[in-house]
């Protein structure tokens, strides 16, 4: 009876503070709303905990001409590049470049509804201090490759235009799509591909040196296809826009990504959804945002500090990472690290987490377990551990010390886990419906 009447307090102090903050945190989200049920989902699991607008709507995310990879080329303009001489194009269609040069820029000045597709055909192009294609407007750029190798490559330091810094290889103040059916081979001092907007990639191969972020976008950088090689970068994949925090997502849904980075291999400020593809991540945190969410595909981490790390990078949405299906491997390194490290909470509903390491999970919120494998250190386990402390142990393991394991305490207190968070959820939905009319992704 004195637990009932200490938990209707805690209940109450809650009812108060949700009513007074309108707090948004939530215990899980429901993102694949749209797609229909979670792969890999456990029979009878429950759906989440609070109900949360979908953020990432990838219904129309890539078009049809996101998707081509062999445009028509019946009336494309033809240009061969040359030495020192800048190419500049203003109006929409499609370009197809050739050759080789050093010191030459290919400027995109187009109106703000226009198309520019540049076909590369075996280009080579070296700058010392320039981008080598240079988006000043356009609706959105689309850089194809044709079958062949083609080559792009900044090799001194990055000098400013007035007061834009210039500070990547293929540098676009707009909307950006690479695809097609060759190889693109970019070397930068700095970022290799940067996208003031949105950067798609839907086909190609891709190869990336560089010491900044290989593909920088400040909106989101969305993958359908493709295969991408990143090497000696500081970051991957980075999506970040550092005067608004609802905006930086990134968004993977197939195709391939063999990164190894200095820093993270991915990084978002919001969501980073991971629906398919073949992952293989080397660096020092292997994928870094606020909500992180895996339904599909195949992620090999190895890090040498947070091998997935759910923090509070943005003020829009709470710290969460969320398994609904797919095959999640991760080595890390030694010390203080953990394979899955969340400032809010931790859900897992299906797919396979095979962790090594001496801290396999670390999180300050709450942890469901609802279907799925669980693989700590070679062990199958229906137990999300929490590490305290650098390794101290788990919870379960000391409150059984203790003589009163999680689920002796909850039925002392007559009320079950999940009701208890399902009902804090819900309130926390009210006041985010309340609080917040906008998306914190559009």
């Amino acid at each position: 009876m004195k637990n009932k009447k200490v938990m209707a307090m805690i209940m109450a102090a809650i009812i108060a503070s949700l009513t007074a903050c309108g707090t948004t945190s939530s215990v899980t989200t429901n993102l694949t709303e749209e797609a229909g049920a979670r792969p890999g989902k456990a029979a009878g699991a429950e759906a989440g905990t609070a109900e949360q607008k979908e953020e990432i709507n990838t219904e129309d995310m890539f078009s049809e001409r996101d998707m081509e990879q062999s445009p028509d080329l019946s009336e494309a303009e033809r240009i061969e590049v040359s030495d020192n001489k800048n190419v500049t194009i203003d109006t929409e269609g499609i370009y197809v470049i050739s050759g080789e040069a050093k010191e030459t820029t290919i400027y995109v000045e187009a109106g703000d509804e226009d198309k520019i597709q540049l076909v590369l055909d075996n280009v080579t192009i070296t700058n010392k201090n320039k981008p080598v294609i240079y988006v000043k407007s356009a609706d959105k750029v689309f850089i194809t490759t044709a079958d062949g190798n083609n080559s792009l490559s900044v090799t001194g330091e990055f000098q400013a235009d007035g007061d834009t810094n210039t500070d990547a290889v293929i540098f676009s103040k707009d909307d950006l799509v690479l695809n097609g059916t060759g190889t693109l081979t970019v070397y930068s001092t700095d970022n290799a591909v940067t996208s003031k907007d949105t950067l798609k990639i839907t086909g190609g191969n891709i190869v990336i040196e560089c010491k900044g972020s290989a593909l920088e976008a400040h909106d989101a950088i969305e993958m359908a296809d493709g295969n991408v090689d990143i090497s000696s970068c500081n970051d991957g994949i980075h999506a970040e826009d550092s005067d608004d925090d609802t905006k930086g997502y990134v968004y993977i849904g197939g195709g391939s990504l063999n990164i190894t980075a200095d820093d993270d291999a991915i990084h978002a400020i919001t969501f980073v959804r991971i629906d398919n593809g073949s992952l293989t991540l080397k660096s020092a945190e292997g994928i870094a945002g606020t909500v992180i969410q895996i339904n599909n595909g195949t992620v090999d981490i190895t890090a040498s500090d947070d091998g997935i790390n759910a923090a509070r990078k943005s003020g829009s949405v709470s710290p969460l990472f969320e398994m609904n299906g797919g095959e999640v491997t991760i080595n890390m390194g030694a010390g203080d690290t953990d394979g899955v490290d969340s400032n809010g909470d931790i859900t897992i509903n299906g797919g396979t987490i095979d962790i090594t390491g001496q801290s396999t999970f670390d999180y300050d919120g709450n942890a469901i377990y609802n279907g799925g494998t669980i693989i700590e250190n070679g062990k199958e386990t229906n137990t999300i551990t929490n590490q305290m402390m650098g390794g101290m142990g788990n919870r379960g393991e000391m409150n059984e010390r203790n003589g009163m394991n999680n689920g002796e305490m909850r039925n002392r207190e007559n009320m079950n886990h999940g009701d208890f968070f399902k009902e804090q959820g819900k309130m926390r939905g009210q006041g985010r419906m309340q609080d917040k009319q906008n998306p914190a992704i559009q």
